[in-house]
């Protein structure tokens, strides 16, 4: 017995997917094997649901999948319990971030040795995930694959190192070879004279179940006895893209081909005793992935493991495991030579005892027992060359600095402040005000935050309001004068024909968020739509700042419909006007594109940082910069924080200025420009200004008040001279969010560097 103490992270049971299935049976397997098992073991356990699992005692701490801050927790929790070493499951589909980046947050946190199992490799990865994979190298103690075509991949695509990597296989139950079709289970099944084709596992789309039930009527027709069961549920990540459409499909699928009395669909996730009488009672297993990029496979092992005859389409998992007449080998998506095999094997016995015979015998080195034995040797060979390792100190990290200071995002105010309209545009303390109605411009703002909040939730809950606020610039859109409306009553009614150019610049702005973050094609295309048509009448406004609004909102477009060549035109033009303006008024000490500074500044900095970068244009990039630094300079108090210019008669080019009312869209602008400052330069001194303009909503300001209140998840209406306006509007509470929200993007950026 072992006396490490060793943590596994991934999903756990009863989450139903497969890493759930395999960190857990891995847990178990460890556990036997450990001194004190209670004791030395434990999981972190990744959540994707709202409330969690009812997780057993051996789940120390769980990890909400899209909040950064839950993974530098879980690190601490690790250091601090002083653990020997942290066996990691991966898999891009269960961290949050860009590509699974969140993870970053807690392994590079961790102050002991990580080894890293890769459940997926791929061949042609984004640029994205490519750079994920190596960066888990980077960190990682050592990577185990569980092929060894993984193995190839990993150096010839990735420039890995190969003495990193570690062969172990997937591990499977230890259960004795018996009888394949046995009648017992069948019975219970109420299939007693019927052979049985079984596939199992959780559905999705690329598994190639329309394959074999395409194959059906070919294998009906010589063997007409023949039931092929489907068990396992939906893939939790297909219910989350697309409903249980794929599973629908399959039901129409068996409807048209007319073999309804052959097939049945079992809606299960089973457990080990279940799963094994399925697999016992079937007379073959089959395997129809649609393509060879599946470099592991739970089931495909489990099913060759147990002593199934199994047909495969050649994935890389298959190709291995069923080597050397494992299991027969068929074209991928050829239904009329999957029904040839089957049908050939089902009429020779002996030849499918001799297939199940060599995949048992094989498989022997992958139960549990022997596959816990690897992993516990490769931690022991680990910690004892790690030893005098220097241990990276979980302050050093900058962007753990970061994050563990950020709130959580709490859209409570904003619910409340929305009705079946739209969002209210005022409120008395933090209860709606309906005496003036609705704005477009806060309604843009909304759906700015629903967008940018899914994008990094992935939250369903949260798509109702995107398409709240979106309706709502749909009404706003007048199609006789290609204009934005702005203002309406609470009954409902428009109070003008055309809102201002400003507020048209903040609807495009919102659309283009919306577009870049869409959750579905349904939304996109509506909001390119509306975009499209407000873009029209843009090239003739005077006003800096909807030039500016339009240009980020153009940005965000692009990053979708790059190819758009009118938008490239349009984004051009507009920058080329916002920067004439700064050529024209700024001087050594007057950075600035007017002789007064009045709101919502930063956002023309921000626009021409945006613009600069993508044109490309050295000289305005460089002016969004240095405009972006001086105005940041311009208001810092002398204790270091920032003091927003007052609206009261703002701050002009002769010295007068305001310092109160004091309005959180201000430290918003400056956030947002400096997050673009950052993601163009890589300069972490745009993080730190970010951070420090975050501050001004939570006391760090020239009242020493918060702004944000922690308990409505509202924010006041600003500072005046005489205190916080203690009223929390739409405005202010999105200025919060945006400002917020902005901050966990960076964060995120940062945790992929």
């Amino acid at each position: 017995m072992e006396n490490m103490k060793i943590a596994v992270i991934g999903n756990y049971l009863p989450r139903k997917c497969g890493i759930a299935t395999f960190t857990t049976d891995l847990c178990d397997a460890l556990a036997e094997r450990l001194t004190k098992s209670g004791e030395c073991l434990t999981a972190v356990a990744m959540d994707d649901i709202e409330n969690g699992y009812a997780y057993p005692d051996r789940v120390g701490f769980k990890v909400r999948e899209n909040v950064p801050t839950d993974y530098l927790h879980a690190a601490e929790f690790l250091n601090v319990h002083q653990f020997d070493a942290a066996i990691l499951q991966h898999e891009f589909g269960i961290f949050g971030g860009e590509n699974g980046s969140h993870i970053f947050h807690l392994i590079k946190n961790l102050r002991m040795p990580v080894i890293v199992t890769l459940h997926t490799v791929l061949k042609n990865p984004t640029e994205g995930q490519r750079a994920v994979t190596q960066k888990l190298a980077q960190y990682a103690d050592a990577l185990v694959v569980m092929a060894h075509k993984a193995r190839s991949l990993l150096t010839d695509s990735y420039g890995i190192e190969d003495s990193k990597i570690i062969y172990i296989p997937h591990g499977i139950p230890d259960v004795p070879f018996a009888k394949s079709g046995s009648s017992s289970f069948k019975a219970k099944l109420g299939l007693r004279n019927r052979k049985i084709l079984l596939t199992f596992g959780l559905l999705s789309p690329g598994k190639g179940i329309e394959v074999m039930l395409n194959a059906m009527p070919g294998i009906i027709a010589r063997h007409p006895d023949v039931s092929y069961i489907v068990l396992g549920k939906t893939h939790p990540h297909s219910i989350k893209d697309s409903g249980d459409a794929y599973r629908q499909r399959l039901y129409q699928l068996v409807s048209r081909l007319g073999i309804d009395d052959h097939v049945l669909f079992h809606d299960l996730f089973v457990d080990l005793t279940t799963l094994t009488q399925y697999l016992t009672s079937a007379d073959l297993y089959v395997s129809p992935y649609l393509n060879e990029e599946q470099i592991t496979s739970g089931t495909l092992s489990y099913a060759v493991g147990m002593g199934m005859t199994v047909v495969s389409t050649p994935y890389w998992s298959a190709l291995e495991l069923l080597a050397e007449g494992r299991g027969c080998l068929v074209p991928f998506n050829d239904p009329v030579v999957l029904a040839e095999k089957i049908n050939h094997l089902l009429d020779h016995d002996e030849e499918c005892n001799e297939i199940r015979k060599k995949g048992y015998q094989f498989s022997r080195s992958a139960i549990w027992e022997t596959v816990s034995s690897n992993y516990l040797h490769l931690v022991r060979e680990i910690s004892e060359r790690s030893i005098d390792r220097p241990i990276p100190q979980y302050t050093e990290r900058p962007e753990a600095r970061i994050v563990s200071g950020l709130p959580e995002i709490n859209l409570c105010h904003m619910r409340v402040m929305t009705d079946d309209t739209g969002i209210l545009q005022h409120a008395k303390y933090s209860i709606p005000n309906r005496i003036h109605g609705y704005c477009v411009d806060d309604n843009a703002r909304a759906l700015i935050v629903a967008s940018m909040y899914y994008s990094l939730r992935k939250e369903k809950e949260v798509i109702p309001l995107i398409q709240n606020y979106l309706s709502f610039l749909y009404h706003a859109f007048n199609p006789e004068n290609g204009r934005f409306r702005n203002f309406m009553s609470y009954d409902r009614r428009w109070l003008e024909e055309i809102g201002s150019e400003d507020s048209h610049g903040r609807s495009i702005w919102g659309l283009g968020i919306a577009i870049q973050y869409a959750p579905h094609d349904s939304i996109r295309n509506m909001a390119a739509r509306l975009f499209l048509d407000g873009l029209t009448a843009v090239e003739n406004f005077q006003s800096p700042r909807a030039w500016a609004f339009t240009l980020i909102g153009l940005h965000a477009y692009m990053a979708v419909f790059d190819g758009d060549t009118t938008a490239r035109r349009l984004r051009a033009l507009l920058a080329e006007k916002l920067f004439g303006l700064f050529q024209k008024h700024f001087t050594a000490d007057w950075l600035w594109c007017e002789d007064t500074l009045t709101y919502a500044n930063a956002k023309l900095s921000h626009a021409l940082i945006l613009a600069g970068q993508e044109i490309p244009h050295p000289e305005m990039l460089k002016m969004g910069i240095d405009s972006l630094a001086w105005l940041l300079e311009k208001q810092q108090a002398s204790e270091g924080h920032l003091s927003i210019i007052g609206n009261l008669n703002w701050h002009s080019r002769d010295g007068l200025t305001s310092n109160f009312d004091q309005q959180p869209i201000e430290a918003m602008c400056l956030i947002e420009a400096c997050a673009a400052a950052f993601r163009t330069t890589g300069e972490m001194k745009w993080v730190d200004q970010g951070h420090r303009c975050l501050g001004w909503f939570l006391g760090s300001n020239d009242l020493n008040e918060q702004v944000y209140d922690f308990k409505t998840g509202g924010c006041c209406d600003g500072i005046q001279a005489n205190g916080v306006n203690a009223n929390q509007g739409a405005e202010s509470t999105l200025s919060w969010l945006i400002s917020l929200l902005s901050m966990y993007e960076v964060v995120g950026k940062m945790a992929k560097k």
